[in-house]
């Protein structure tokens, strides 16, 4: 008797233990239950043939997005943002505990993030807690309740309600997390640094990036290491932008520390050569640097100094974004880049040579073990049958007001990018069709618990 199951997906490329051959996925409840050739003789209750030139890739899991809501749903929501997910072929995301507020410190904060999340998720959805002053000796309840780790700053945020860590309190709240094996991620940029450096902002890019050098990520980052040196905590360095600072990561690597690092997808697509003067979308912190910075960050992926890319999406009001003449010293710090995060990285990979697989890896399977989640960031049996068809040859224009998260600006606003995502399945369900309206989704998306 053959085996029935509630859909079957055929590919003539599908990316199954790190190569792409052809193959027939078979799903049964949400869960991928069986893999076979392409002709498998499987039958479903739904077939799908990807036609030539799509092949099949697990959903992407971005462990950095800024959901901004409840608090800042001007900013973006859950709505928007998993909509704009689903579109990009991310299928997980893990949320920032800021800018919400409040901010994601307490258990009943997160508890306000869940129940703000629960009816409006698209694709699904975890959470990251943070650690700021007020916090520090209260971490533990936050972690039994599910969170996924915990976010400090070691520089001033850009909201009030979600204080910096300095570096004394930064290694308390490793000793803290060092005693239940929590993770502690960092925005790793020194406030000293950032003082020495200050200036009076203006439509310059170059003074921008001059008021954030390197050496405000160096230095940070050197804090980190010398308190997973005194407490043998777990640390992850987000948003990496300068290439100064490998030495001294690949040297806490090899030294046997607890030290993860990702960057961006900015990073990776933008050089300061190419920022004009006033162009404030192109604003994040750490910032955007230059062209051989970009070209050092490929290397330490390829290296593997460099672990992971997410997206770090940021959105804001367009108002925070544009509205102060191009001054960026007073604009909102944070590109939105959700939906375009995969064609982007794909773009700029190819340009070094770099396979698909490997950026799928960084995107899927290195994000998944990041954040604990084993049934996520593969396409194998037992995992979620989250995955995406993509078509890695064909081009697009992004046009940001096509784009699905709530305020339309975006530092990929007119770049030709390779990759189209033509659907996106969760757990077994179409979250995304290239082409179908919103209102003919339904909303599958989880609240996932962290399993510590």
């Amino acid at each position: 008797m053959v085996d029935h199951y509630d859909l079957i997906v055929r590919a003539h490329s599908a990316l199954i233990d790190g190569a792409f051959r052809p193959a027939t996925l078979a799903v049964t409840n949400g869960t991928i239950v069986a893999i076979g050739d392409h002709d498998a003789e499987f039958t479903a209750t739904t077939e799908v043939a990807l036609p030539a030139g799509q092949v099949l890739i697990p959903g992407i899991v971005d462990t950095h997005v800024h959901v901004n809501e409840p608090g800042r749903t001007d900013w973006e929501g859950f709505a928007s943002a998993t909509r704009a997910a689903a579109a990009g072929g991310v299928t997980t995301i893990i949320d920032m505990p800021l800018n919400s507020i409040p901010p994601t410190t307490t258990v009943d904060a997160l508890r306000q993030k869940r129940e703000a999340a629960a009816a409006q998720a698209t694709i699904d959805i975890g959470f990251w807690g943070g650690a700021i002053p007020s916090s520090l000796g209260h971490l533990e309840p936050l972690h039994r309740a599910g969170v996924f780790g915990f976010k400090a700053f070691l520089s001033p945020s850009g909201v009030d309600e979600f204080p910096h860590l300095s570096t004394e309190q930064l290694h308390a709240a490793l000793a803290e997390l060092a005693a239940f094996d929590g993770l502690l991620i960092v925005h790793a940029e020194d406030p000293g640094v950032l003082e020495a450096h200050e200036n009076t902002g203006g439509v310059g890019y170059d003074d921008f990036v001059a008021s954030r050098p390197d050496s405000a990520e160096k230095t940070a980052i050197e804090h980190v290491i010398e308190g997973l040196r005194r407490t043998g905590a777990r640390a992850h360095i987000l948003h990496l932008s300068s290439a100064s600072a490998l030495p001294t990561i690949r040297a806490a690597k090899a030294e046997g520390l607890h030290l993860t690092v990702e960057t961006c997808p900015h990073y990776l697509s933008f050089a300061s050569e190419g920022i004009p003067d006033g162009a404030t979308q192109y604003k994040c912190c750490p910032p955007i640097r230059d062209e051989s910075n970009r070209r050092e960050l490929w290397q330490a992926l390829i290296a593997g100094d460099i672990d992971l890319i997410a997206s770090d999406h940021s959105p804001s009001t367009r108002e925070l974004k544009l509205g102060h003449g191009g001054d960026f010293g007073l604009a909102w710090g944070g590109i939105s880049g959700l939906e375009v995060s995969l064609p982007a990285v794909w773009s700029a990979a190819r340009e070094f040579g770099i396979t698909l697989e490997q950026v799928v890896e960084w995107m899927t399977g290195s994000t998944s073990r990041l954040a604990g989640l084993p049934a996520k960031g593969s396409l194998a049996v037992g995992t979620d049958a989250d995955f995406v068809a993509f078509a890695p040859d064909e081009t697009f224009t992004v046009i940001a007001e096509h784009l699905q998260h709530k305020n339309k600006v975006t530092a990929f606003d007119g770049s030709e990018l390779h990759g189209v995502v033509h659907t996106t399945w969760l757990g077994g369900e179409p979250v995304f069709v290239l082409g179908a309206p919103n209102d003919q989704v339904r909303l599958r998306g989880r609240l996932l618990t962290a399993t510590h």
